[in-house]
């Protein structure tokens, strides 16, 4: 099927040493046989994710980018270490083999996982990929159930109690985020105190229920089973998982989540197919999973506005290390038109709230 996610040829200045990972692999991993073959998935924006190949099985490596990176950011062994507490309580995580740190593999860490095949989301659905809109609505509300799950589990139970700091955590997302923003900003990218001081105002205390929170719990990060779509198989990209609360991790999903009626420059940048016939709007996901949670639904503005916010200066940070040339990665050229749409629309909560 065509709608399966693939990888490609590697992109030039990003290839791995073959000869020494085959080495490494069949050392690690018990009972591999064949050559190994290296490809590349071409979506991601952060991490380095490829495809390893021997005989029958298929393997993924992360890695750390190339060119400068955030002082607490791509922490494979941390990455890794959530996987391995996560894998036997929430079944959508992907199996972790091994993590290793040793620089003559290929210069950084980075650790080996489990695949799960199946299909993921883009910007549209795939042309021969039809879901009638009662089975969208279904599959999207499923999502946002998993997501709820993922919140409620016991993270002192699987020892995760260290994994992140729940109090303060709000402010500390905040004025982390600032900091961010202003030592990636560019020339080209907006000035934006105005949404970091309205933040920085509107701030909510401290919940009483964290939990373990994703931080880009998205459509493009769930992998749908090939045979049954409506089945969710699996969760990627856990680097920036914590402890935390788990409205925060909501309106970050939330920030990705452009709705037909949204201003025609989101509608622009619009990532996954949150807009097809059938898909709740924001104020309905905000509904349902505060009825999950038993919660009120007052007072979202904030957690919408900080997640775009957030996508701005993650897109800011991509575009950083191309404006100063230490990707060549073409796409990342694009990053600054995002960079400001998501801006105004932080900008258009803020002036009318």
């Amino acid at each position: 099927m065509d709608y399966i996610d693939n990888a490609a040829a590697i992109r030039k200045g990003e290839e791995l040493d073959t000869a020494r990972m085959e080495e490494f692999i069949k050392d690690s991993i018990p009972g591999l046989n064949g050559p190994l073959q290296i490809n590349q998935f071409p979506k991601g924006h952060s991490n380095l994710t490829y495809l390893l190949t021997m005989g029958d099985r298929e393997f993924v490596l992360r890695r750390p980018p190339f060119g400068r990176k955030a002082k607490s950011a791509h922490d494979m062994s941390r990455e890794y270490r959530i996987l391995k507490a996560l894998r036997p309580v929430y079944k959508y995580c992907p199996e972790p083999f091994v993590y290793s740190e040793d620089e003559t593999v290929m210069g950084c860490p980075f650790y080996i996982m489990q695949r799960i095949r199946g299909v993921i989301l883009r910007r549209d659905f795939p042309a021969n990929l039809t879901l009638a809109p009662s089975q969208v609505k279904e599959l999207y509300q499923k999502v946002l159930r998993i997501q709820y799950e993922l919140h409620t589990i016991d993270y002192c139970s699987i020892g995760l109690e260290n994994l992140g700091k729940p109090y303060g955590y709000v402010k500390r997302q905040v004025t982390g985020w600032c900091e961010r923003y202003r030592a990636a900003k560019t020339p080209d990218a907006p000035d934006a105190e105005k949404v970091m001081a309205w933040l920085e105002e509107h701030m909510p205390p401290d919940t009483n229920k964290p939990g373990i929170i994703h931080n880009d719990f998205k459509l493009d990060n769930i992998v749908l089973d090939e045979s049954d779509p409506l089945n969710v198989v699996g969760v990627l990209d856990w680097e920036m998982a914590t402890i935390g609360d788990p409205l925060m991790d909501l309106g970050s999903s939330l920030a990705y989540w452009v709705q037909k009626d949204d201003h025609p420059d989101l509608l622009a940048i619009r990532m996954m197919p949150t807009n097809a016939d059938g898909a709740p709007t924001r104020e309905e996901l905000v509904k349902l999973y505060c009825e999950l949670a038993g919660i009120e639904t007052g007072g979202f503005d904030f957690y919408y506005c900080f997640g775009l916010f957030r996508l701005a200066v993650i897109a800011q940070q991509i575009y950083y290390r191309y404006y100063h040339g230490q990707t060549k990665d073409e796409r990342f050229k694009m990053m600054i038109i995002g960079v400001h749409v998501l801006e105004r629309a932080a900008c258009r909560i803020a002036e009318t709230k």
